[in-house]
């Protein structure tokens, strides 16, 4: 491959003509990360340009494939908020949009391309296509396909079906260079012996990725293929493909390509399936907003402008054009994906906010028994919980002092706050409360504070041991609003509790 650097085009539409963009994942285990930045960009594409977007399921490889994932992905989409104009559940002109459907398709174009002299029968073994790699390799020179049964006459053939041999199904690729302009990366140039023959249908009449992905898009006129940088080596076949398919008058044209760029996880790595942090239901099980998922994945890669991180989706879609995407890789950031959400959970507002946070105030995640859940209690504390919270799934974590008989103690936060004395202040704290107004959290404040002024310490140092015997925690939500909210009878219940133990 030889990349010639040259300046990026501007987004060809076609003379006019609205985009028409794919998303076609393989419903293979959880949905990636990866692959929802993919659907990300495609679909801002298509929204920004008023196109179409066609979902499509890649479901031929029926060892891998499961109902359930198929699901999960429909699920995943509409969870993010993902519209799509045909596909599953939808439908549209070109029907059906699941590959297992599309079977006899995809066997018609196969033969029709081998009648036309662009595909032919390989019938190489695989010990015979290593051993001549092999050598091919030792002797320095490419090692891919040599072209060995392109020329076949048809004794020839005829013996390899006398020995027992089925043939796989290649496609005669052009003896030229194939340049193209990437959306993404500039202008590119494939060297023909760098692009060898190459096989589209298994032996036993499986059609490969290589030929129904091309096939479908032709077939659903797909004007523009944007798709990760692990594809790139695909392109030259798949343009040459499209040439041929163009020849029988199945495609149109030829699609633009856009190649987005790598997304790495630790150690410079792309970031896998089988990094813990690349699955999207592991985001949702926490709490990640779709929005701000959304917005953090539209980083890897691009930019809203140079100073502003923090944008919806709706300014992502007026901004959005793909040939402002960077090809360099982006890193996955866990840290920086939860600051972006958690500005984005601040944003909401706060009906919005305890609605969302409804599935982690129940069971299984709520420790507390459903009738201990005080609606009221739950509407006061909500708005100081908003501004802390990293994810939707902390919390729970945040407001059980509320809802439990008895806070959940955390022993490390006990012995780090209750120190020597810790029992004298804790008396001279319950007095003053008390004896305070409690329906001002500054007179709660005030309170504890001069328990402090008389033991020698600051609000700091006072408020640690009352904040562990009510909360069980030393850190959590502001203390006097929370002490506030729970109540003067729960409150010096937990601090009489607290001096019992010590």
């Amino acid at each position: 491959m030889a990349n010639a650097n040259s300046p990026k085009s501007s987004t060809p539409l076609g003379q006019g003509v609205p985009p028409r963009v794919r998303f076609c994942p393989s419903p293979t285990g959880n949905p990636h990360v990866g692959l929802v930045r993919t659907a990300l960009f495609n679909w801002a594409f298509a929204r920004h340009n008023e196109g179409t977007l066609v979902f499509r399921i890649e479901d031929t490889d029926a060892a891998r494939d499961s109902e359930e994932s198929y699901n999960q992905l429909l699920d995943s989409m509409r969870w993010l908020g993902f519209d799509w104009d045909e596909g599953p559940e939808i439908g549209g002109p070109h029907a059906p949009y699941r590959q297992s459907q599309r079977m006899d398709i995809y066997k018609d174009v196969a033969q029709k391309l081998q009648d036309a002299g662009h595909a032919y029968h390989c019938y190489c073994s695989t010990e015979e296509l290593d051993a001549r790699r092999d050598a091919a390799r030792a002797a320095g020179k490419p090692s891919g396909y040599d072209g060995h049964c392109r020329d076949l006459t048809d004794e020839q053939k005829a013996a390899y079906v006398a020995e027992g041999r089925t043939p796989i199904v290649r496609f005669r690729m052009p003896d030229e260079a194939i340049t193209f302009d990437d959306l993404v990366r500039g202008e590119i140039t494939y060297l023909p012996e760098n692009v060898p023959d190459y096989g589209i249908v298994r032996a036993n009449g499986a059609p490969l990725y290589t030929l129904v992905n091309p096939v479908d898009d032709a077939l659903m006129e797909i004007t523009h293929v944007l798709r990760g940088e692990d594809l790139l080596s695909s392109t030259p076949r798949q343009i040459a493909l499209y040439k041929a398919l163009t020849e029988l008058g199945i495609a149109k044209e030829t699609p633009a390509f856009g190649h987005l760029p790598y997304v790495m996880g630790e150690g410079n790595k792309k970031l896998s399936k089988r990094d813990p942090e690349s699955s999207l239901n592991l985001y949702r099980e926490r709490g990640f907003l779709p929005e701000g998922l959304l917005n953090y994945l539209s980083l890897l890669g691009w930019s809203l402008s140079a100073d502003r991180d923090i944008f919806s989706i709706d300014e992502m879609v007026a901004a959005f054009d793909v040939t402002d995407v960077n090809p360099n890789p982006a890193r996955f950031d866990l840290k920086k994906c939860e600051a972006i959400n958690a500005d984005h959970i601040r944003l909401l507002d706060v009906k919005d906010f305890t609605e969302r946070c409804a599935p982690w105030l129940r069971a299984p995640f709520a420790p507390w028994a459903p009738e201990d859940f005080d609606e009221a209690k739950w509407q006061a504390i909500a708005p100081y919980a908003q501004s802390r919270m990293k994810v939707l799934s902390e919390i729970t974590d945040n407001v059980d002092f509320l809802f439990l008989p008895e806070p959940a103690v955390d022993e490390a936060s006990w012995t780090k706050a209750m120190k020597e004395g810790s029992d004298a202040l804790l008396r001279t704290a319950r007095e003053k409360l008390d004896a305070a107004d409690w329906s001002s959290p500054e007179s709660l404040k005030e309170a504890v504070l001069a328990a402090g002024e008389e033991h020698g310490l600051k609000l700091g140092k006072a408020q640690a041991p009352v904040r562990v015997a009510v909360t069980g925690r030393t850190v959590g939500l502001p203390l006097f609003e929370s002490l506030q909210i729970l109540g003067k009878e729960k409150t010096l219940a937990r601090i009489d509790a607290a001096l019992a133990k010590l």
